[in-house]
């Protein structure tokens, strides 16, 4: 009965293992990319440095909490498989050594009380891995979702910096444009006068 439990635990266990492991691995590529963005996102527009300090300090905790998510998954492997392995056992043959019939049945029933309380802590050890790996999980899934969070805010950020950009380059073309024309103006006016003068000379000399 014992058996049938740990059996059916130990494949969901190493299931959710691999799957956090998995998350982990995507959680540090994400980080690095995140953190690889900040600088080129500080040169494209001014951001004040206590917000970088900020979104620095986020990725930092977020790298931090990931790395001792890991530890800890490897923490509870290398107990599972302490608890699998076993300490080391002497050979039935030197434990069963000058033993009657009678002292080889009480044997045989000790083994098998050791083997069972032996499927009982491993089963403990899997549960504790599997609450481990679902808590782990969970927290994962959290910080998967803020660093979606800072990189959708990143993209909005550098989106608006595009638009504010493009306006710009709209406005001092018009700017540019506008000083054209008054320039014009200007020359024609100044040319009307010039001759108006010169009639008037002519005129009344």
């Amino acid at each position: 009965m014992i058996s049938g439990r740990s059996s059916a635990s130990g494949p969901e266990a190493q299931r959710h293992a691999s799957a956090i492991r998995r998350k982990i691995t995507i959680l540090g590529t994400r980080l690095d990319t995140l953190q690889t963005q900040l600088p080129k996102l500080q040169g494209k527009q001014p951001i004040p440095e206590k917000e970088m300090n900020r979104r620095r300090d986020m990725i930092a905790n977020l790298r931090s909490k990931a790395n001792q998510m890991a530890s800890t998954l490897n923490m509870s492997n290398f107990a599972n498989r302490d608890s699998l392995l076993g300490p080391e056992i002497k050979p039935a043959e030197n434990r069963t050594e000058g033993l009657d019939n009678r002292g080889l049945l009480g044997f045989q029933r000790q083994v098998m009380r050791e083997q069972d309380e032996g499927l009982e802590k491993l089963e403990g050890t899997i549960m504790s891995t599997k609450h481990i790996a679902l808590a782990v999980n969970e927290e994962l899934s959290l910080h998967t979702r803020l660093i979606d969070d800072l990189d959708e805010h990143v993209d909005v950020t550098d989106s608006r910096l595009r638009r504010v950009q493009k306006r710009l380059a709209i406005m001092n073309k018009r700017t540019k444009g506008g000083c054209t024309c008054m320039s014009m103006i200007s020359s024609i006016v100044g040319i009307v006068v010039l001759i108006t003068l010169i009639w008037l000379l002519i005129k009344y000399l």
